[in-house]
């Protein structure tokens, strides 16, 4: 068996993580190679994995380079890949999750997406607030912000079609980054241009956002998120709550792991949609609508990899098991029952 890794040269965290998954195959001896598009014999080299694995980020780099080269490997030399396109191909893209969720029926939180000016400046007219704008793109929340008024709807909408706006973004450090109004997410761009020396991504990974925009419905009274992971048949979650004055969750650091505390109700319903999307891996934040029920806000395949306790299987019973994410994601694209957990201690200095 040989498994094929994509080397990230950026950011400095997905190298991390593909270190991980190094650390897990070297303790079961599992063969691995790593590869770049761009030596001379990478099309050689991807024929003969059993497995190819690139756990890309976020950055428009990744996108255009995953969206040119994963359906040739998947779909004509038939290759397994982790992310596979039915998990990924929506990733950091709220369009198309949004697209996709919805129109399966599941209960995404309700959103207005324009591809024409007109059409949302006549919306904005007539529309309820406040709503939340965001760009289709970005983590941490950098690219969210509250919409008041018509005034302020009627703004964001022509500078998305107009000039547009950059979704380079870094993560906010214990929520200390916040918008109070449109102005500041405007004015202060100085906060998605900083270089975060850990993260390595710079503005230059990143292209300008336009022609579209996308609002969506702002659910009061939530003062925290659920994010439920599922990977194959087993589910974590944790909640994460909203930054003081403000109604953002993610990217906040202010986290809790007790599992008494998470709404089974969330669990039940994101096994089901990774079951009946085939998903690999696929994180789901979750607010509360007015009624008290699940109303999902985004999705992810790609997250953080967590040291877990344990997960609920597809019957909703609790199984004690540290673990790191990265090593479920093995287990099930190598089809190895067997496969071998390192000790934990041992992904200290990667996380």
């Amino acid at each position: 068996m040989l498994v094929g890794i994509y080397k990230s040269e950026f950011p400095k965290y997905q190298i991390s993580r593909n270190e991980i998954y190094k650390k897990i195959l070297k303790f079961n001896d599992i063969d691995f190679i790593e590869l770049h598009i761009d030596e001379h014999d990478f099309w050689e080299k991807v024929k003969k994995v059993d497995l190819f694995l690139f756990r890309w980020a976020h950055i428009d780099d990744h996108h255009q380079l995953v969206n040119t080269i994963l359906p040739v490997i998947e779909n004509y030399l038939y290759v397994k890949c982790f992310p596979n396109l039915k998990t990924c191909w929506h990733f950091n893209d709220k369009l198309r999750e949004y697209y996709l969720l919805k129109s399966l029926g599941y209960p995404m939180i309700d959103s207005w997406i324009f591809w024409e000016k007109d059409h949302a400046i006549e919306w904005a007219e007539k529309a309820d607030y406040p709503v939340v704008f965001k760009l289709k793109k970005g983590a941490g929340s950098l690219n969210v912000t509250l919409i008041n008024n018509k005034a302020e709807a009627i703004k964001i909408i022509i500078r998305m079609f107009g000039k547009g706006i950059s979704a380079s973004y870094r993560i906010p450090h214990k929520g200390k980054v916040n918008y109070k109004n449109l102005e500041d997410f405007l004015r202060n761009k100085i906060d998605q241009y900083f270089l975060n020396e850990f993260r390595g991504i710079k503005p230059t990974n990143w292209q300008t956002e336009k022609n579209y925009i996308l609002f969506q419905r702002f659910l009061p009274n939530n003062s925290f998120d659920t994010r439920v992971k599922v990977i194959g048949n087993r589910a974590y979650a944790l909640r994460r709550f909203v930054r003081k004055n403000d109604f953002r969750a993610s990217g906040s650091g202010n986290w809790d792991w007790d599992r008494t505390k998470i709404d089974l109700k969330f669990i039940k319903l994101a096994l089901k949609i990774s079951k009946d999307l085939q998903f690999q891996s696929m994180a789901y934040d979750f607010l509360y609508d007015e009624k008290k029920e699940p109303s999902l806000c985004e999705i992810s395949w790609n997250s953080p990899d967590d040291i877990a306790t344990g997960y609920w299987d597809e019957n909703l019973n609790w199984h004690n098991f540290q673990f790191i994410q990265s090593f479920f994601h093995l287990k099930d694209a190598l089809n190895i029952d067997n496969l071998k957990h390192p000790e934990m201690s041992s992904f200290n200095t990667l996380l």
